[in-house]
This record gives C-alpha cells, sequence and structure tokens, in this order.
C-alpha cells in the first residue's frame, strides 16, 4: 500500500478474500458431501411410487446387502449371529426406529427375505425397503 501525495484511495475491489472463502466452502463440501450417504452403496431396484418419510419419525436404522450377499450396518460389516444382537442392540436403545433394508437388485429375493427374517427376531417393528423412484418426463406422461 503506498503512502504520499501522489497516492490517492484506491476504489478497486479485492478478490482476493472472495477467492479465498470460495476455495474454503469448495473443501468443506467436498469432504462433507461423501458423509451424507448413511449405509452402504448398492444400486437399489427401480420403481415409480415410493412412499415419503413422515417428519416427526426418527431416522432408520439402514441395513446395507451388497451383491456379494454381504450385510452392512450403517457401515459397519456384520455376519451371522452378530446381526441379530447388533440390530436388537440398535433397537432397545431407540424402540421406536425403523429399519431401512437396502438390498442390491442384483441379489434374489431369498436373500433379502432372510436379512428381514433376522431383523424381525431383532425386534423390529417395521421394515422398509430402499428403492430409487423412476423419474417421468413431461414427454413421457403424454
Amino acid at each position: 500500500m503506498a503512502v504520499g501525495p501522489n497516492q490517492g484511495v484506491k476504489n478497486e475491489i479485492n478478490v482476493t478474500p472472495l477467492v479465498d472463502v470460495v476455495l474454503v466452502l469448495l473443501i468443506i463440501f467436498m469432504v462433507v458431501t461423501p458423509m451424507l450417504q448413511r449405509g452402504k452403496g448398492v444400486a437399489l431396484p427401480r420403481a415409480h411410487k415410493t412412499e415419503q418419510k413422515a417428519e416427526n419419525q426418527p431416522d432408520p436404522l439402514i441395513v446395507s446387502i451388497t451383491p456379494d450377499k454381504r450385510v452392512f450396518v450403517e457401515q459397519d460389516p456384520t455376519e451371522g449371529p452378530e446381526l441379530e444382537r447388533r440390530l436388537k442392540r440398535e433397537l432397545e436403545a431407540a424402540p421406536g426406529r425403523n429399519i431401512l433394508l437396502k438390498g442390491d437388485s442384483k441379489l434374489a429375493y431369498t436373500d433379502v427375505r432372510k436379512v428381514m427374517e433376522t431383523a424381525r427376531k431383532a425386534g423390529a417393528k417395521g421394515i422398509q425397503l430402499g428403492v430409487e423412484e423412476i423419474k417421468e418426463t413431461k414427454e413421457a406422461k403424454k
């Protein structure tokens, strides 16, 4: 910053602080976005109509089944008898909590049914199946 009789106030916009703020926000969004997805990433079956979650319901417990038939509770791999114990623990901690079952679309129905039966034995009152909603375009409706 120059000081002297010839140097007046500069009325130019300094964009350096703006760029710094934008870069910090970009980094924050890049770090936070992967954390927003709960459960394990699977290719969900597709459906035309889906039910929306009621606003007063607590967040469901996410149980995912991958194409290789591995079961995950949230992000933790859980197999066999440990699955029932883990679900029972989670459901006892929050009694009104539902289970959202995200099964890969390549799985056979029996694989998903086994996990549903295990959840029922653990005391689940409600099990919702995760699906991907098919969005219809305006042209397709005509």
